[in-house]
């Protein structure tokens, strides 16, 4: 006779009551519905978690990075939407001091010193916006605005052009204005009218 079929008869008289039977399968439905829960809530965390984050990085490639400042247009400070697209280029959306809805865009490239370009970064594009704006208007006037400030410049003009010395606090900068044909401003002097356009 074998050990198997001497265990067999061995244990054959045995019983076992049916209660704790009962008990034994009771203990192994509950403990075993736990970690199937458990695993349930981790697997539906992860599922939101990776669309979450899907989701996030789709809307910042596709449509760029989207900010709300505040900025200086035509010397009023106006809440203004910017989105960036991360290749040097902005849109931006604004209500201006009529209540019309405006859009504007802009955007370059950097050269640097060994001839390569590169795309303007945000910081770059925020100086690009915020720098002296030169406006004409329909009734023949001049305006120049940089941050709070709105200087009429029509009468300034000889030989159509201007020099402008704009302070704001610690800052200076030197503007020279062609009429009609652009502007150009350094931290240190007037740029010659020929040096530009």
């Amino acid at each position: 006779m074998t050990n198997k079929e001497k265990y067999k008869q061995a244990f054959s008289t045995m019983h076992i009551p049916d209660e704790f039977s009962l008990e034994v399968k009771k203990m192994t439905t509950t403990s075993n519905n736990k970690p199937k829960l458990n695993r349930l809530v981790a697997s539906i965390a992860a599922c939101v978690l990776i669309v979450g984050c899907a989701t996030v990085a789709y809307a910042t490639d596709f449509c760029g990075i989207q900010r709300t400042l505040q900025l200086w247009i035509n010397g009023d400070q106006t809440d203004v939407t910017i989105q960036f697209d991360g290749n040097g280029n902005y849109n931006m959306n604004y209500i201006d001091a009529e209540g019309d809805s405006k859009n504007r865009g802009g955007g370059g490239v950097f050269i640097e010193d060994d001839g390569t370009e590169r795309p303007l970064t945000d910081d770059e594009l925020i100086e690009e916006i915020t720098a002296p704006d030169v406006q004409y208007e329909d009734n023949g006037s001049v305006w120049v605005y940089w941050f709070d400030q709105k200087i009429d410049i029509t009468d300034k003009f000889e030989n159509n052009v201007c020099y402008i010395k704009l302070v704001k606090g610690e800052e200076t900068l030197y503007m020279t204005v062609k009429y009609q044909n652009g502007y150009a401003t350094a931290p240190d002097r007037y740029q010659s009218p020929s040096s530009f356009n």
